[in-house]
């Protein structure tokens, strides 16, 4: 490999890491927080804290430990009680605040602990206290308090039907928020009439805040109807447990009641805040690539859909920086973010990132001086200990004189192990942080 390809490869990453250092939640909340002279200021509200009795801390999500350790610094001995829940391995020291560490993305029975120890101490909130919330990627899955009627295995099996048949965040937690006793808005309602704060790092496309963690505290403009069009979409009734349809259909028919629509009036004690999002590392990236003497393009923040077509697209363009110079001249650095989905018909392991870098590294075979890039800012690439991989021109054939056949991994979903014997993979461990995926293209 070419000094040339090694520093770019070496470039790749430095951009990768300056977008996550821009979504670093402790910043985040600093950045839009402070405390002073008894006031406690989030964006461009103020509040009194000598109007308050108590404030309560509560929070669900990858960077829930970190977004915590920051308000107790602001707040320390303000704050009467708290419960966070955090994936496992994503804990941090906090001295006011518990934390419960739970399974992502599947949920599990810690995470249901920690969603009744949330649900009590919004229960205890009155008019006169402030309840702190704080959100991020991950939230969904760590908070899980299925409907009544609905056990635990009902949901693990519904999570991951949806997640296996290719449906987007938006479906998967429309269908989340209407087999909840928690999401979809019924955590403010627990919690009204408190006045509630919520700080949110997004890992959602459009930062819709009722999709976020599948909005808590949000509004929820989606119906059970909408679940009946996702689960016909894909032609997944089959795959569901009839607790979970029966709920949906009848919820369908009005015999259940819907989740508390924008108009409901426990959302006017509600305040949400959002401090961190996939464009902010974009932004980040960009400047550190421009430092890096590149010509940069951001082309979306807002890729999704299927994985092997964004792959097509991105490296298409970058043929196009090739032959034409367009849109950007060489040294040239494509970007994007956004999350994209992976319909699994191997049996092998990885992510839609390792899956976009491996078809990428296909696609652009034999080209000279281009490298790819794709991780997922939370470190975690699908269930794997990797947050994405990288490929260059020269991927597929030191996978070829290693014996490897890069589409026969392809077609096994098994880009993780690919990635793993070419050495390429990205590991970044846990970053208590989650704003979806960077992809980077370089050209020289």
């Amino acid at each position: 490999m070419s000094k040339n390809l090694l520093k770019m490869r070496e470039d790749a990453k430095s951009i990768f890491f300056s977008g996550l250092q821009s979504v670093n939640p402790e910043k985040a909340v600093y950045r839009y927080c402070k405390v002073k002279d008894n006031i406690f200021y989030a964006g461009n509200w103020s509040f009194n804290l000598s109007d308050f009795k108590n404030i309560y801390v509560i929070g669900f999500g990858k960077a829930a430990a970190p977004m915590s350790e920051s308000i107790e610094k602001l707040l320390s001995t303000r704050i009467t009680d708290g419960n966070i829940i955090v994936k496992y391995g994503h804990r941090t020291k906090l001295n006011y605040v518990n934390i419960i560490e739970a399974g992502h993305p599947v949920p599990d029975k810690n995470g249901i602990h920690g969603a009744k120890q949330i649900l009590e101490l919004a229960q205890k909130a009155g008019k006169k206290d402030l309840v702190l919330c704080l959100v991020s990627g991950g939230g969904s899955a760590l908070l899980p308090f299925p409907a009544n009627g609905i056990s635990l295995k009902d949901k693990q099996q519904t999570i991951q039907t949806l997640l296996s048949c290719g449906a987007t965040i938006h479906e998967i937690n429309t269908i989340r928020k209407h087999i909840s006793g928690i999401k979809g808005g019924l955590l403010a309602k627990t919690a009204w009439p408190a006045l509630i704060v919520s700080l949110i790092l997004s890992d959602v496309i459009g930062d819709d805040l009722d999709v976020i963690a599948s909005g808590p505290c949000v509004p929820d403009p989606t119906t059970f109807k909408d679940c009946m069009d996702i689960i016909s979409k894909y032609n997944i009734a089959a795959k569901l447990p009839e607790s979970v349809i029966y709920r949906i259909s009848s919820g369908h028919s009005g015999d259940i009641p819907e989740t508390p629509k924008p108009n409901d009036p426990v959302f006017n004690t509600v305040r949400n805040l959002v401090i961190g999002s996939n464009v902010n590392a974009i932004l980040s990236a960009k400047q550190k690539a421009e430092a890096l003497g590149y010509h940069t393009i951001i082309l979306s923040s807002m890729i999704k859909g299927d994985t092997s077509q964004a792959a097509y697209f991105h490296t298409a363009i970058a043929r196009e920086v090739i032959k034409t110079g367009n849109p950007v001249p060489v040294p040239a650095c494509i970007l994007s973010g956004g999350e994209t989905t992976v319909v699994l018909k191997g049996d092998g392991l990885g992510g839609r990132n390792q899956e976009f870098t491996l078809i990428s590294g296909m696609e652009i075979a034999g080209l000279d001086n281009m490298v790819v890039l794709s991780g997922g800012t939370d470190g975690t690439d699908g269930p794997t200990d990797a947050a994405g991989a990288v490929a260059d021109g020269y991927t597929t054939k030191r996978a070829y004189e290693l014996g490897l056949d890069p589409s026969a991994f392809l077609k096994n979903n098994d880009s993780y192990h690919f990635f793993k014997l070419l050495g390429d993979l990205l590991i970044t461990g846990p970053t208590n942080t989650n704003v979806m995926d960077l992809r980077i293209i370089l050209v020289k």
